[in-house]
């Protein structure tokens, strides 16, 4: 099979924003503890952070990671998980137990470890604006006050510098403690943002949006939300979760057509929204809970049963899921006008990349394309024209078998090309056309395939699915990369002038 992807550097959407490759940590299951943290562990550090957990973390290059909730902010108090005298409580979301013993200055601990950065989510649900502006106190103020007086007294004398705050999530879904009307959200919201920005200005501000496209309210509330907060948000947050429940391959290998029509959807509402506003300002987009999860969901796989750190949601993800991950960013970065921060829900046990146990660590199959993606797409995103056979892929109908993105480095001259082969049983030969520049240099090859959908890592073949090196011919300024069937390939390098 052959396919033509056509490129030209004057056809782009702009900057591609890095905080596309952020993560998420929520306190569930065995996220934070027995994940990131867990003082029983031989691999931790004097803070009881797993030093190997980090190390992983740190490969995939996130700018920031988004915490700690997810279903559990919306009835967290934060002022409980801070300072020396802590007791467990009740998480109303997951019905487990919480520890309590892993809160805010402990997640700025393991950020510094990492080298990302804090996105804080504040509890709109059960708690108001004035616990949320308490907490950018508490993280950014250096005053003589209350809370700014409190971080230090908990032994952080510097402020935190939080910068990204999202106001609390999924405020439409009734799952949520304290789900209340798109309109009153918006209100509460847009009280939070003043107060919050009031004692800091230099924050950016995230609006909970539609918890999925499959919400009765998808949309209508993300415009109430926007017609309401707009002059004090810098994003409005989307949310998906893809599956295939149906055992349905090459179905589920077109999602990221789904992908590409939400973000459709956000650009315009929001180019709507900016109009009856008639504003100059631009409000863009937050994908900050994207993955694959449907193995471990419903029933007990969401009930803790008020147990402390049981294992919930530890879906084991195969080839397919990252090659459905994969076009979740070939999206983004193909929309890099309209999403500016996307966040991979979650990073360990619970729907991670990462799983552990008490002497060790193991990368599924996900981590692998984030891992490569954060690193190598930088610079301008490159509007490609796919030209190659299509398949019927049921519901969604005629889809292309490539699914293509690239960004172009303007002071280097140099491309990468991010390029996953939907189809089950055929390699494809795919030929790069930049039409305005010549290539020159071939760059390097990074495959991820493998000779079954359901190939997973497991503990005891831990290299199943992992990246090796691909092939590519570069003849008279013409690219040609093979893309193995159920596969994708990264080509990082590519130099052109």
């Amino acid at each position: 099979m052959e396919a033509r992807v056509v490129l030209n550097t004057s056809f782009n959407t702009g900057q591609i924003d890095p905080r596309i490759f952020s993560g998420f940590l929520e306190h569930l299951g065995r996220s934070i503890y027995e994940g990131v943290y867990d003082p029983e562990s031989d691999l931790t550090d004097d803070d009881g952070i797993r030093t190997d957990v980090a190390e992983a973390m740190t490969g995939m290059d996130m700018p920031y990671v988004r915490y700690p909730g997810g279903n559990f902010v919306s009835n967290y108090d934060w002022r409980d998980g801070v300072g020396p005298n802590r007791q467990p409580f009740p998480d109303f979301s997951w019905k487990t137990t919480d520890p309590n013993t892993f809160g805010t200055d402990e997640f700025m601990k393991w950020c510094k470890l990492v080298g990302t950065e804090p996105m804080m989510a504040v509890n709109l649900g059960t708690l108001g604006p004035a616990e949320a502006a308490a907490l950018v106190e508490y993280c950014n103020l250096n005053t003589d006050t209350r809370w700014a007086q409190a971080r230090r007294d908990n032994g952080s004398p510097e402020p935190h510098a939080v910068k990204m705050w999202c106001l609390c999530n999924e405020m439409d879904g009734p799952w949520q403690a304290g789900h209340m009307p798109a309109e009153q959200y918006a209100l509460k919201a847009r009280n939070a943002a003043r107060l919050m920005r009031g004692l800091d200005p230099s924050i950016e501000l995230i609006a909970a949006g539609s918890s999925g496209r499959q919400m009765e309210t998808y949309l209508e509330w993300d415009r109430t939300v926007l017609e309401t907060c707009w002059d004090d948000i810098e994003f409005i947050s989307a949310h998906r979760y893809s599956s295939n429940a149906a055992n349905n391959t090459p179905e589920f290998l077109a999602e990221g057509v789904v992908i590409d029509s939400i973000l459709d959807d956000y650009a315009g509402l929001i180019a709507y929204v900016k109009g009856v506003k008639q504003s100059d300002r631009d409000v863009h987009v937050s994908f900050d809970e994207w993955n694959v999860w449907y193995k471990e969901r419903g029933g007990v796989a969401q009930d803790g049963k008020w147990d402390t750190s049981p294992a919930l949601l530890e879906e084991v993800y195969n080839l397919e899921d990252a090659l459905v991950c994969a076009q979740y960013m070939n999206s983004f970065i193909r929309r890099a006008d309209v999403v500016k921060v996307a966040c991979l829900a979650q990073l360990v046990n619970v729907i991670a990349a990462v799983l552990t146990r008490t002497d060790g660590m193991l990368k599924q199959s996900i981590y692998y394309p984030f891992a490569l993606y954060s690193k190598h797409a930088t610079g301008i995103s490159l509007t490609p024209a796919v030209h190659g056979d299509t398949y019927d892929a049921g519901e969604r109908s005629e889809v292309e078998f490539i699914d293509a993105s690239a960004s172009f480095d303007e002071a280097s001259g140099e491309l990468a090309l991010f390029i996953v082969n939907r189809s089950v049983d055929q390699d494809s030969t795919v030929t790069i056309d930049l039409s305005d520049r010549t290539i020159t240099g071939a760059g390097t090859v990074q495959i991820l395939t493998g000779d079954h959908p359901k190939l997973a890592n497991t503990w005891e073949q831990p290299e199943n699915v992992v990246p090796s090196t691909g092939t590519s011919q570069l003849e008279n300024g013409v690219l040609t990369i093979d893309v193995p069937k159920l596969g994708m390939a990264v080509v990082s390098g590519v130099t052109t002038e």
